[in-house]
């Protein structure tokens, strides 16, 4: 929030239109003019707002194994039957509410493994809400995996996470020495510092 207050209102009008009270409405996932748990059940209603750049939610999943055996599958009622209930599928591989709104509760964080702000994922430090989370997150992969697959998959996200963090780190240096040499402003405000023309990230 202290973000998005801070920007100019063009920079965040893109996060506004998911971050707002619709979060809240049930038309967000199930559509007002088609209001069908089926149709909430399709991997495509998250695509809505859990994409671009800031967070490529739909594009991680969409190039995933698992979004591949979708988007493969997913007219084939035999594979995906999106008219049983959450709790009663059986898909052939997971969509986003399969996992994230397991059995149909309607708490999506709650098979989160993103603990904290800018995309940290929930790496193992110790404390027991997130031994919790990750035991959570595992019993939902050991629907059609192994937990052993699942807790190697936690780990590699630990060493990741841990990785990220240390380019992180390194990042900050450089930006301090430019500031200490005088050069507040290493790209030139005539010139965009990302592809889409704005300077959302300066």
């Amino acid at each position: 929030c202290a973000w998005s207050i801070e920007r100019p209102p063009g920079d965040t009008a893109g996060c506004t239109f998911c971050h707002t009270s619709s979060e809240e409405r049930c038309s967000t996932c199930h559509q007002r003019h088609q209001f069908d748990p089926a149709v909430a059940r399709h991997s495509e209603q998250c695509k809505a707002c859990h994409w671009g750049k800031d967070h490529r939610d739909w594009e991680a999943y969409d190039i995933s194994i698992h979004g591949v055996v979708y988007q493969v599958n997913k007219w084939n009622p035999q594979e995906f039957d999106f008219s049983k209930k959450l709790a009663d599928a059986d898909y052939v591989g997971p969509t986003c509410q399969y996992c994230h709104l397991r059995g149909g509760h309607h708490n999506v964080q709650r098979l989160s493994t993103v603990y904290t702000s800018m995309g940290m994922s929930n790496a193992d430090r110790g404390a027991p809400l997130w031994k919790e989370k990750r035991e959570t997150w595992v019993s939902v992969c050991d629907d059609c995996h192994s937990p052993r697959f699942a807790r190697e998959n936690l780990r590699a996200m630990d060493e990741a996470c841990k990785d990220a963090g240390l380019k992180y780190t390194e990042t900050f240096k450089v930006a301090e020495s430019l500031m200490l040499d005088g050069m507040g402003e290493p790209m030139p405000k005539d010139l965009a510092p990302d592809w889409s023309g704005q300077h959302i990230w300066s």
